[in-house]
């Protein structure tokens, strides 16, 4: 099938490059309808962080050789997870991919979804909100992890660093990732002091200080541990009850 490898990787860039490797295993194990396989890969930010939302991507390829950047010489940066990639390799991959993708759509749960249904619920909210923004439904849905938090309807394949080894769930990632850090820094501006620009919610010296000394803003998690550290604050908690039944919050 032409265009299913991806190009050769960067030179010292061969362990990074994402591949179709896991692709290429479902196109070969569904194939047999009218129609090529539809495959989405998925991933999410903002899983740990202590304020913002949690954003997932979808995105799904025509298995063709994804981008590559230019870097410095001759050398090339090979698309992958977007932890191994530079803010700018990130912020290059976000405006080349969309024109690349098949399709690609966002999902996400804000802060008062996450503290009412809880990270789990929360988390597979977000992704079938991607997914039913998809111009197309996926046959089949990669997730990084091995942790299913889809169920059913979906049909879904776990692999462990799939962000890494599947180009559709590595695109995923870095729109994901460049996504919700944009949403984090507009935050800055309306509250400064939390380093939202820097640690996008996540903890950071500066975010623990900012707690502190001024509470939550209305972007943080209020049914998070971190506010069992602070005493002026942690009467905000928010505790789900498990005798009420998924979705009911009390404020202890």
């Amino acid at each position: 099938m032409p265009g299913l490898d991806p190009a050769p990787p960067a030179h010292g860039d061969a362990s990074r490059a994402a591949g179709y490797e896991i692709e290429r295993e479902l196109r070969d194990a569904l194939a047999g309808g009218d129609r090529p396989v539809r495959i989405a890969g998925v991933d999410e930010v903002g899983r740990g962080a202590w304020a913002g939302p949690v954003v997932v991507c979808a995105a799904m390829t025509d298995l063709t050789a994804p981008p590559v950047l230019r870097g410095r010489g001759d050398r090339t940066v090979a698309l992958t997870d977007s932890k191994l990639l530079t803010a700018a390799h990130r912020a290059s991959f976000a405006e080349v991919l969309p024109g690349w993708l098949a399709g690609h759509a966002i999902g996400a749960s804000a802060p008062e979804e996450i503290d009412e249904v809880g990270m789990t619920e929360a988390l597979r909210r977000a992704a079938v909100r991607a997914l039913e923004a998809l111009p197309h439904p996926p046959d089949v849905v990669i997730l990084d992890g091995k942790h299913d938090f889809l169920r059913r309807p979906w049909r879904v394949r776990c692999e462990i660093k799939a962000d890494q080894r599947s180009v559709t769930v590595a695109a995923a990632s870095v729109l994901a990732k460049v996504h919700r850090d944009g949403l984090m820094a507009d935050l800055e501006h309306e509250h400064p002091g939390y380093g939202f620009a820097d640690s996008a919610g996540y903890p950071s010296p500066v975010h623990q200080r900012a707690l502190e000394e001024s509470g939550p803003t209305p972007h943080h998690r209020l049914s998070w541990s971190y506010l069992d550290d602070l005493p002026r604050w942690r009467h905000l908690k928010k505790h789900r009850d498990p005798l009420a039944g998924e979705g009911q919050l009390s404020l202890l």
